[in-house]
């Protein structure tokens, strides 16, 4: 593929053009080393499908998920106003993320402080791409290969998202098979509640191993996420058992590329 080139909406609006979507990219996805390549990967899909998008660029800062998980609702309304006005000044509709806590921040708690966008994960959006034939997935790139997923709490239990990645998965050629904790009774991969920031407290086993443990009991090649963070404790986890030479983590949007050549 060519020299990848995402426009910030700023160069965008100074050129008078309005993108189809703007592209949240999130914490993790802008300092994570290993998010940072889900964020590439994603906007790597959307050049292919011929999206007209945009990210903002030093002008996103943290939608304050963590702050307000945290117990800090004053920081998280000096946050979340601060991105609304950048929202609100470039006309934004339409936003899609890689991060289940942006989009549910950006969802359902932007709309009460004058936030109001048609949010959507990106396993959505790719879900539409993919059924709307502007991506395609070439079979037999996963044939053989056990694929199990594992439910981000913001996605699924917070907002009923459980189709559109089984729907990926299911186009993968694969076989894919659920863990025995899944969608509506899933457990928390251990990072949610701003966890994610700081050390756990004590006791006698970490959340994202006994998660970790759900997963490798169904014996997959694949643990496939749709959340960074997710993406980041199931990997520790895996570490953790000595079994990162088998198994692998991976998002969604990394496993569609996979099967899209890119």
């Amino acid at each position: 593929m060519s020299q990848l080139v995402v426009p910030t909406m700023a160069e965008m609006t100074a050129k008078g053009e309005t993108p189809e979507v703007l592209f949240w990219v999130g914490c993790s996805g802008s300092f994570d080393d290993r998010a940072k390549k889900i964020t590439r990967t994603m906007a790597q899909l959307l050049t292919k499908a011929k999206v007209k998008f945009a990210v903002l660029g030093t002008e996103e800062a943290c939608t304050g998920d963590p702050a307000k998980r945290a117990g800090n609702e004053f920081l998280f309304q000096m946050q979340a106003f601060t991105n609304i006005q950048v929202l609100n000044a470039y006309n934004v509709k339409k936003v899609v993320t890689t991060c289940p806590h942006c989009f549910n921040t950006l969802k359902n708690e932007y709309p009460e402080l004058g936030g109001n966008y048609e949010v959507m994960h990106h396993t959505e959006l790719l879900q539409i791409l993919l059924n709307d034939g502007r991506l395609s997935v070439a079979g037999g790139k996963f044939k053989g290969k056990k694929i199990t997923y594992h439910d981000a709490c913001y996605l699924g239990r917070a907002n009923d998202v459980y189709e559109a990645p089984r729907d990926l998965i299911a186009k993968l050629d694969s076989e894919f098979v659920e863990m025995k904790r899944s969608r509506a009774k899933g457990l928390c991969c251990g990072a949610g509640g701003a966890q994610m920031w700081k050390e756990p407290e004590k006791g006698n086993k970490d959340i994202n191993i006994e998660r970790t443990e759900d997963a490798l009991e169904v014996s997959p090649d694949i643990i496939a996420t749709g959340c960074p963070y997710c993406n980041t404790m199931l990997t520790d986890g895996v570490k953790n058992k000595n079994k990162e030479g088998q198994v692998k983590v991976f998002d969604l949007a990394e496993l569609v590329a996979q099967a899209s050549d890119l």
